[in-house]
């Protein structure tokens, strides 16, 4: 994982501002000259939210010039429909997405409701390979899920080691954390 997110971090809005920490730092206010620290989060929602991050670049395609006005815009809106608010709980820690239900006076009718805000997680496993991981998650052995799905365990074992390093996971603990925090089978 990047080094960034071997911390945590909480956004939230003060005078209609967005603003984050992280532990032992004081606040900050998000600001599109916080280049890196925009970059990584943009590429975080492009990565586990594509569809809220073509959205957000569609809607914000006239400032793509500016790169980095291009980020920090997608960056603030995606984190002020999701992380407004200040509270004890971590939005994002090891590249992970902990999302709160922020109040929005246009909810019910904003074209981006369930894009943008509460969006739908992408985690870039195949087909084949969430099939294998489920049942592993589920608690069936490898081989047990070699029999059921007529495959090698050879084919098992490659399944699960290449989810595995897309999602830079190290061990079925990790995985299983993964998939219950992404709530991937549910």
């Amino acid at each position: 994982m990047d080094e960034l997110f071997t911390v945590s971090i909480e956004f939230f809005i003060f005078n209609d501002e967005l603003w984050y920490r992280s532990e032992g730092k004081s606040p900050c206010r998000l600001k599109e000259q916080d280049y890196e620290f925009v970059t990584l989060i943009a590429n975080l929602i492009e990565k586990f939210y594509p569809k809220a991050y073509i959205a957000l670049a569609t809607e914000y395609a006239k400032s793509k010039a500016n790169l980095p006005l291009f980020r920090y815009r997608i960056v603030s809106r995606f984190c002020r429909c999701n992380f407004g608010n200040i509270d004890n709980i971590i939005d994002i820690d090891a590249s992970t997405f902990h999302f709160e239900h922020v109040l929005c006076p246009l909810r019910g009718e904003c074209k981006f409701e369930n894009i943008v805000c509460h969006p739908e997680f992408e985690s870039h496993i195949s087909k084949a390979e969430k099939r294998i991981l489920e049942r592993w998650y589920r608690g069936e052995s490898k081989e047990e899920i070699a029999d059921a799905l007529f495959l090698s365990i050879h084919t098992i074992n490659n399944h699960i080691r290449n989810a595995f390093q897309r999602l830079d996971i190290h061990n079925k603990a990790e995985f299983v954390r993964f998939a219950d925090l992404n709530n991937l089978f549910k």
